[in-house]
């Protein structure tokens, strides 16, 4: 039977050494919030509901950040350290049997795969606890890992109370562990303040468990960034470079070429096909989806956008829209947020604005489109009389129908409606319907009289001649 297993958040504090006016899990790295990250990582582990936050300072904001991801919030109303905030914690969970796992808001690189080998220690042996521990060259500020001759934890020392020889010790704790529940539940009041910041630290648990014959084990990992923890904006730097340096490399060995990937930015939830090809400086941002064997220029910025197969975005181009597939955007063309350019679609010296589309086989050259428009499949601008180029506008919310020609110099006013296969030649004043092609006309029977009339006459025999 696999043991259930709930997982705490600890994201209360402040941070103050981020010299900061937002919470320190809401600041970013590798395009999500650091609190995410961790969220992320707990859900591969339980579901939703055994998952609980612990907010204190801009608890709504951090509420806010995480309301997506369906996980439970325990408010800390007084920040008296890691101790405290799990003793806040008794009311919704004492009463679940099973492990429980203590995670920080601020460790966002701490992987899916460490979590579960943690569980499965924890699990497996007979301890009363799990801790993640590494090894550091420089542990100074860490607490260190005093171990007993049976490779159990003996204590965990901080920093200040550390002697020379502790010191010395390169095993520093995580502060990330993994509880028989019931062991912690029953003893967590015995963690008293007797420290010079007069707080409760969690991780004093381990020597009231020792106290009462009870051994706590170690998960050595052997990349300690997974548990760098973030303090300054140098750490956070630091942390979004190395999921930077991830996701580039998870992208390289899946097919997708990228040119000096020291230099670009790709986000977590950005995805990209094999075959393409990023070149240097380039940010693809936010939910960013690309498509196969297309080249992204130098120094673009994509931004929630989605292309198509066979997509070229030339260098210095902002995107925030879906582009594709099999689109061509040429030069000068500027796409604003959620704005759709489908399939077989050419720009040219086009601005499209925000939430406009022209989804099917069109052509807009030399066009300025405003918000909200609706470009009909098979739409053209004329923008060449054979000598030189002229303009089309088209105002926010105006509505141009299929197969539309629009003759320019030409402006199609806002909010206005052009019928399917009209040509346009005149200005469309706003909130105008424009219907420019010869009425329909219908004459009955004319096809069949068509086919009587054309259909070859019947060719009689020759008549036989007298005997």
């Amino acid at each position: 039977m696999q043991i259930p297993v709930n997982i705490v958040i600890l994201a209360a504090g402040l941070g103050t050494r981020m010299k900061s006016k937002q919470a320190k899990v809401l600041h970013r790295a590798g395009g999500l919030s650091l609190a995410e990250h961790v969220v992320r990582a707990a859900l591969t582990l339980a579901p939703a509901d055994r998952i609980f936050a612990v907010v204190g300072h801009q608890a709504d904001q951090v509420r806010a950040e995480l309301a997506g991801t369906g996980i439970g919030f325990i408010t800390q109303t007084e920040q008296k350290g890691t101790g405290h905030a799990v003793r806040s914690c008794r009311d919704q969970l004492a009463s679940r049997g099973g492990l429980l796992v203590v995670l920080y808001g601020d460790c966002p690189l701490l992987s899916a795969g460490t979590l579960r080998r943690l569980v499965e220690l924890q699990a497996t042996f007979p301890h009363a606890a799990t801790v993640i521990t590494t090894l550091l060259d420089n542990p100074f500020g860490y607490g260190r890992v005093v171990k007993d001759s049976n490779g159990s934890i003996a204590a965990i020392v901080e920093e200040k109370a550390a002697t020379a020889e502790q010191r010395a010790i390169r095993e520093i704790n995580s502060g990330i562990y993994c509880f028989e529940a019931g062991l912690l539940w029953k003893h967590l009041d015995e963690i008293g303040t007797e420290n010079p910041a007069g707080e409760y630290y969690l991780t004093d648990i381990v020597e009231i468990f020792r106290r009462h014959g009870r051994s706590c084990g170690t998960l050595l990992l052997d990349d300690p960034r997974e548990v760098l923890g973030i303090n300054t904006r140098v750490d956070l730097a630091e942390v979004d470079r190395v999921f930077r340096e991830r996701k580039t490399r998870d992208l390289m060995l899946a097919g997708v070429s990228i040119e000096n990937p020291e230099s670009v930015t790709i986000e977590t939830d950005v995805s990209i096909g094999a075959d393409t090809v990023v070149e240097p400086f380039a940010r693809l941002l936010g939910k960013t989806t690309i498509g196969g064997d297309c080249r992204i220029g130098a120094c673009s910025i994509l931004i929630d956008s989605t292309l198509g197969d066979r997509v070229t975005v030339g260098p210095y181009t902002l995107i925030r829209t879906q582009i594709g597939p099999y689109a061509r955007l040429r030069m000068e063309n500027h796409v604003e947020a959620g704005a759709k350019v489908g399939n077989f679609v050419e720009l040219k010296k086009t601005r499209l604005g925000a939430g406009s589309q022209a989804m099917h086989l069109s052509y807009l050259g030399d066009s300025t489109i405003g918000s909200g428009v609706n470009v009909g499949a098979g739409t053209i601008t004329c923008n060449y009389d054979g000598i030189k180029k002229h303009p089309t506008r088209i105002g926010d919310g105006a509505f141009v129908g299929s197969h539309s020609t629009l003759v320019a110099p030409i402006e199609i006013g806002a909010g206005s409606y052009v019928a399917a296969g009209s040509v346009i030649t005149r200005p469309v004043p706003p909130d105008s319907l424009a219907v420019a092609r010869e009425r329909q006309t219908v004459k009955e029977d004319w096809a069949r009289l068509r086919r009587e009339k054309t259909r070859p006459k019947e060719v009689l025999p020759a008549a036989k001649a007298p005997e």
